[in-house]
C-alpha cells in the first residue's frame, strides 16, 4: 500500500525542510504544493528531496491540497497523508493516523480528544465548534474536529469527495464523506498553535459563518 504525503506551502522556507525530513521516514513519497511562494520554499523543498508542484499564484490551502490530491489519484497512491508546512503537525504521529486508515476512508487528527485546543483563541474555538456541529447535524456523524488539516485519506474514497470550494474545504469534504456513509475515524493528536501567521478564524470570518454554512450545505446536499 503506497502512501503519499501532501504538504501545501506558502512562504514556509523556514520550516519546510524540517517538515519534509520528519515526514519522509513514514511515507513512500512526499510532494510539496507550492502555492505561489515568493521566498525560498521551492528550492528548500527540492533540496530536501520532495517533489514540487507549483502554482503560479496563491490560491489558498484549499486549492493547494486539491492539486496534491489530484496528483495522488493520477499516480495511483493508496493513501494520502496531509501535513501542514508550518511545523504544527508532528510527523511522528503519522504512523498512528495510517494505522487507523487501514479500516477507514478518512482519518482526522483531532485536537478535541486532548487538551491542545485549549490554547486556541475564543473565536477560533467557536469557529471549529460551529462547523463541527453543522457536519454532525447534516451528516449524521459524531466527530469532534472537522477543521483539522492533519488527515489521512484512502485515495479510492478521495476521488469522489474532492472539494470544489477553497473556503472551508475540510468541512465540505467531511460532510460529503458523511453523506456517502464513508468510514470517518478520529485519532487524538496534539496540534499546538503556531508561533506566527494568521488564523483563518477571525471576527470578520465569524460574521460570515452562516452564509458559508449555507454555501457548503447546498453544495453537498443539493448540487452534488
Amino acid at each position: 500500500m503506497r502512501s503519499l504525503a501532501v504538504i501545501p506551502a506558502y512562504n514556509e522556507s523556514e520550516t519546510i525542510g524540517t517538515v519534509i525530513d520528519g515526514t519522509e521516514q513514514y511515507v513512500d513519497s512526499v510532494v510539496v504544493v507550492d502555492d505561489g511562494s515568493t521566498d525560498e520554499t521551492v528550492r528548500k523543498a527540492r533540496d530536501h528531496g520532495a517533489a514540487v508542484l507549483k502554482h503560479a499564484f496563491n490560491t489558498g490551502v484549499g486549492g493547494a491540497v486539491r492539486t496534491g490530491y489530484r496528483y495522488a489519484i493520477e499516480q495511483d497512491f493508496d493513501f494520502v497523508v496531509q501535513v501542514d508546512a508550518d511545523g504544527q503537525h508532528d510527523p511522528d504521529q503519522i504512523p498512528r493516523l495510517l494505522d487507523a486508515a487501514t479500516d477507514a476512508d478518512m482519518v482526522i487528527g483531532s485536537r478535541y480528544l486532548n487538551d491542545s485546543y485549549r490554547e486556541y483563541s475564543f473565536v477560533r474555538k467557536l469557529g471549529i465548534r460551529f462547523f463541527t456541529e453543522m457536519v454532525n447535524t447534516l451528516g449524521g456523524v459524531e466527530i469532534t474536529d472537522v477543521t483539522s488539516g492533519f488527515r489521512v485519506y484512502r485515495v479510492s474514497a478521495l476521488e469522489s469527495i474532492l472539494h470544489h470550494s477553497d473556503k472551508h474545504w475540510a468541512v465540505e469534504q467531511t460532510l460529503e464523506a458523511a453523506q456517502r456513509d464513508f468510514e470517518i475515524v478520529e485519532v487524538s493528536t496534539e496540534i499546538p498553535t503556531r508561533g506566527d501567521g494568521d488564523s483563518q478564524f477571525t471576527l470578520e470570518t465569524f460574521v460570515l459563518y452562516p452564509l458559508r454554512m449555507t454555501d457548503v450545505a447546498l453544495r453537498v446536499l443539493l448540487f452534488r
